[in-house]
């Protein structure tokens, strides 16, 4: 079954304890308003419509920041219940995920695992167990030491059929909740567990602005691999780059689909874990790789990888063709590897030779990408 997915992003608040004087979500982080983060990582093929809530006196400028996204603004309300109640009643998809915009470090891939757990459960909540010991206290003294094993800290995005949590919050009246889970739990049923990730942190305080940086791969077992690929164009009316198909009244010649930047992406992946080339893993003389799809080798040798001890950090692709123009096509590019291989981290740039050699005379395409892996098991190496 299909399933339209929306998804509510909760910015009407002032954020008061983090001593901005303004909404604290329109307050610097990377050189970008923070919400502008948060923003970004919604806009992925799995999302079919997005609302940001806003206060009346950040109306404009969170409007401002989410127009090139093609985003609604929804006037919020006195709380965050208010605010999410006034954006459920614009939602039109059969699931609907809400997230605090000031979780701008959430992954697709928790977005993702959210949205399958509301397709089989019915809810999808993100939450992480404490590693610190939880005490309860009142009057400064412990009153007593739960067993943190049954204990979760809830995180969002929270998923839910649209039409149940609609519900909920209909009941919920002038009730004010801390989030969406707590709404669900008292007018619905129990909500379930999604687990969550440890660097999706919610911005609360200034402190959490300064030196906040994502996580890095450790340099322990850390790798960087290289990898080229070039194809001729032949005869046809399309080529296909980063499993995208593209016209342009040629085709590339090739045993598989010819997708050059998977190639090259899988070259340097392979090469960065210290194992052979894509020739000897997908040979073209195997007649099981002919039109073969490129990206589904691509999952072959992402599990290859993985299995030597290592997942993918980062990627960073050239693609050199006088035709087609890129430009159009790089976002969906960047999706597909980015899904494919498990990191956010894919930059793709696209590029001329200005008329000069193979790729310049429009005899082909060549692509070339640089990759960072990370080691999973770092014994291998030490």
């Amino acid at each position: 079954m299909e399933y339209k997915v929306s998804a509510i992003i909760c910015a009407a608040g002032k954020g008061v304890r983090a001593g901005f004087n303004k909404n604290k979500l329109l307050a610097p982080l990377y050189g970008q308003p923070a919400l502008y983060h948060t923003l970004k990582k919604f806009k992925t093929p799995e999302i079919d419509e997005v609302f940001v809530t806003s206060s009346k006196e950040d109306f404009a400028e969170i409007s401002a920041l989410c127009a090139p996204f093609g985003y609604t603004v929804v006037t919020g309300g006195a709380t965050r219940t208010q605010s999410v109640k006034n954006a459920l009643e614009r939602v039109t998809g059969d699931i609907v995920l809400i997230h605090d915009g000031a979780r701008p470090f959430v992954t697709g891939k928790l977005i993702s695992k959210c949205i399958e757990n509301v397709k089989i459960y019915g809810s999808g909540i993100c939450a992480v167990k404490p590693s610190d010991t939880v005490a309860s206290g009142a009057l400064g003294v412990i009153c007593d030491v739960p067993d943190r094993d049954g204990l979760y800290l809830l995180q969002t995005p929270q998923g839910f059929m649209t039409e149940d949590i609609k519900s909920a919050y209909a009941l919920a009246g002038g009730g004010a909740f801390t989030d969406d889970s707590s709404v669900y739990r008292k007018f619905i049923g129990t909500p379930r567990i999604v687990e969550g990730e440890a660097e999706n942190v919610k911005l609360t305080y200034k402190k959490d602005f300064e030196n906040r940086l994502p996580p890095l791969p450790s340099a322990v077992g850390t790798r960087v691999g290289f990898g080229v690929d070039v194809h001729a164009f032949g005869k046809g009316n399309s080529v296909t780059l980063a499993g995208v198909k593209i016209q342009c009244g040629k085709s590339l010649i090739a045993h598989s689909d010819g997708d050059v930047a998977v190639h090259a992406v899988m070259d340097a992946l392979l090469s960065a874990a210290g194992l052979k080339d894509i020739g000897h893993y997908f040979p073209d003389t195997d007649e099981k790789y002919l039109n073969a799809n490129s990206c589904k080798m691509l999952e072959e040798v992402v599990q290859l990888i993985g299995g030597a001890g290592y997942k993918v950090s980062s990627l960073s692709v050239s693609v050199q063709a006088e035709e087609p123009k890129l430009a159009p096509y790089i976002d969906r590019m960047k999706e597909n590897l980015s899904k494919i291989t498990g990191t956010e981290n894919v930059a793709i740039s696209a590029g001329t030779c200005e008329g000069l050699g193979f790729v310049g005379e429009r005899l082909g395409i060549t692509a070339y990408c640089t990759a960072l892996l990370n080691g999973k098991n770092y014994g291998k190496d030490n």
